[in-house]
């Protein structure tokens, strides 16, 4: 069985498809991208820095609006615009994660929705 995950601290999904998904042990959270909520725009369109930390806190708050924490995430995967903005994101990135941080992927994409500079999406457990 699995349940739709929705919340006003993140933006809403910018096609069809849920925030994230919830099952009976895990958490699926969807690609977040660095908008912030009340906007659903970027606060800056060329500080992947700005928008890292921004794409985290939207994670934290579909994971905690599941019944989770960034303590139980298990995976991500982050894709980024630029490869070379990898040690600005790591920065970041490590603040959220401070003792054993989940497995992870990074890939360089040619484009992201919106034109966003980062998008991260994650497995958590429950």
């Amino acid at each position: 069985m699995k349940e739709a995950v929705q919340t006003n601290k993140a933006p809403a999904a910018v096609g069809p498809y849920s925030q994230a998904i919830k099952t009976k042990d895990t958490v699926y959270v969807s690609g977040c991208l660095g908008l912030v909520p009340s906007t659903g725009d970027f606060e800056s369109t060329t500080d992947v820095e700005i928008q890292t930390k921004q794409a985290l806190e939207n994670m934290k708050a579909i994971v905690e609006a599941a019944g989770s924490s960034m303590d139980k995430v298990v995976k991500t995967t982050i894709l980024l615009k630029d490869i070379n903005d990898f040690a600005k994101v790591n920065a970041i990135y490590a603040t959220y994660f401070p003792s054993v941080p989940p497995a992870r992927s990074t890939f360089a994409v040619a484009a992201l929705p919106k034109a966003g500079l980062i998008e991260i999406e994650a497995i958590a457990l429950l």
